[in-house]
């Protein structure tokens, strides 16, 4: 299949849209990482998705939409309830999504057979167009091959997806850098089921107390099973193992420059801070007081550990468990398979 690079101008969005109207599957910037996206209320299109990213079936899909009245003139959920109504005028358009108790008319192939489904409205304007040009809602989960990083440029779409999806559609390089929190409404409290830039005590302060799930910090049980993307056990990983340390920047300096006199194939994710001080090649994420700023870098990091090559281990600092930080230790974690050394 020929790849189409498309731009991001109103030819190349109606372009795109028409692929997507007869149901094919096209990678679309938004906010957060590029999504492959697919008409999500045609579950053969759908199935596409999981297709060319070699996705398991039982992980569940975001339903994007361009505006909240969408969730009503689709009627994709069987009720809306007030504190969703809340968190969509606080943080729609934005990098939240919520699960909501779903409508017939949410194929099985979205949902991954649970009664719920995941809506979220991007703020990218690029995205927006295409849903609303498309005439339709868009099941979009990140446009990479399955459990590697997440693309946050239309090139890292490109080098996972190419000849397998029909078009990309490059609106730059994704502004957030990781996915969209996720919360779940269907449960007796709301409860938090992935971490992002839209935290724990923002969501607090517009619904009251929300749980955070297990499986955000811990590995999910080989028998749970999975009610929101980014929850399983190995996830945005590079080639190269990933270990994360924990402790200070000068226990992290000390740690990986003995480890490299010892093999010199050893590389680090490191602050800016760092750079100078350490003896291995390195991959800088940003200051270390800056979590938006490594928020923004991380997938391109564990991209360009595999670009760089040459790397049998790379070390990362542990990220800080609240706020911000808790989207990066959930990935971080994910990458490194649930390896954590403490410095302490």
């Amino acid at each position: 299949m020929n790849t189409l690079l498309l731009g991001s101008t109103k030819e190349d969005i109606k372009t795109a849209a028409d692929i997507l109207q007869n149901g094919g599957v096209v990678a679309m910037p938004t906010e957060t990482v590029y999504g492959l996206a697919a008409d999500a209320l045609d579950g053969e299109a759908v199935k596409k998705i999981f297709l060319a990213k070699r996705r398991p079936m039982d992980n569940p899909l975001i339903v994007h939409i361009a505006e909240v009245g969408d969730i009503e003139r689709f009627n994709l959920v069987s009720e809306f309830p007030e504190k969703a109504k809340k968190l969509a005028e606080k943080f729609w358009p934005g990098p939240l999504t919520i699960i909501m108790k779903k409508s017939s008319v949410i194929p099985d192939e979205v949902s991954a057979g649970l009664s719920t489904v995941a809506i979220r409205l991007p703020s990218h304007k690029v995205a927006r167009e295409l849903i609303k040009e498309s005439g339709t809602v868009l099941a979009a989960p990140s446009a990479n091959r399955s459990g590697s990083p997440s693309p946050t440029t239309a090139q890292h779409v490109m080098n996972d997806l190419c000849g397998d999806i029909q078009a990309v559609v490059d609106g730059g390089m994704c502004d957030v850098g990781v996915e969209s929190t996720v919360i779940t409404l269907a449960t007796k409290t709301p409860r938090l089921l992935r971490p992002g830039l839209v935290t724990v005590e923002q969501i607090e302060e517009v619904i009251g107390h929300i749980d955070v799930d297990h499986a955000v910090l811990f590995k999910l049980e080989s028998d749970e099973k999975v009610s929101s993307p980014g929850m399983k056990y190995k996830h945005y990983a590079p080639k190269a193992k990933v270990v994360l340390l924990s402790g200070d920047s000068e226990k992290f300096i000390r740690f990986v420059n003995a480890e490299f006199e010892k093999d010199s194939s050893v590389g680090a994710i490191c602050y800016d801070e760092d750079i100078d001080s350490l003896l291995c090649n390195t991959i800088p994420i940003g200051k270390a007081d800056d979590l938006e700023a490594q928020a923004h870098l991380l997938f391109d990091a564990l991209r360009q550990v595999d670009k760089q090559g040459g790397f049998t281990t790379v070390y990362a600092h542990c990220p800080t468990k609240t706020g911000v930080g808790m989207a990066l230790y959930n990935r971080l974690i994910r990458a490194a398979s649930f390896e954590v050394i403490s410095l302490e």
